[in-house]
């Protein structure tokens, strides 16, 4: 059943989007320091990437270790440099290095639950019970929408069958959140 709101909604969404993509990855940032565009090493930054700029403006892209503090700091950098969405990859699991979901979730002004719900649900129908290892999300900070994928190239190609064609419309969303 189709939403007459929403659609009216998407209507109206902007369509220029301005999107960046942070890479989390201990080895590869001590292989590859900074770079502009996703390194051949780096699959999934290299999916956000070349899906995004088919349809958005990709502004930024960061390949950075696992720390909080750095994770901070790239997602501040892409919003100074006028980032809208911000995806970013790797450390969504279970183990102590996996620091993603932590550090967003202090940041997120708000947290939009029902893309880790839809994400987890569609892996679920893929993998099974192990999907529930996943703890991707998405959220609001700075008036940015923030997607944390995991890192699996699969996983990543999953999150934006699921989200990219709605970034118009969340974007519409976090503007009127923006002028309130």
């Amino acid at each position: 059943m189709r939403s007459r709101t929403m659609e009216e909604h998407r209507k109206i969404a902007p369509s220029m989007i301005k999107c960046a993509i942070i890479t989390l990855s201990d080895s590869q940032s001590r292989e590859h320091g900074t770079v502009e565009k996703p390194p051949s090493t780096d699959i999934s930054g290299k999916i956000l990437y070349e899906n995004l700029k088919d349809k958005y403006q990709v502004i930024g892209y960061k390949l950075i270790g696992d720390d909080p503090e750095n994770l901070i700091e790239a997602v501040n950098d892409m919003i100074r440099k006028g980032a809208m969405v911000i995806f970013t990859t790797g450390g969504t699991g279970i183990s102590k290095k996996d620091i993603t979901i932590e550090t967003l979730r202090g940041l997120f002004e708000k947290e939009l639950e029902g893309f880790g719900e839809i994400f987890r649900y569609e892996s679920y129908k893929e993998l099974g019970a192990g999907a529930i290892l996943t703890r991707a999300t998405a959220g609001i900070y700075k008036d940015s929408f923030i997607i944390a994928l995991p890192g699996s190239p699969n996983a990543v190609k999953m999150g934006l069958s699921i989200i990219i064609d709605e970034l118009g419309h969340i974007i519409k969303h976090v503007k009127e959140h923006q002028n309130r």
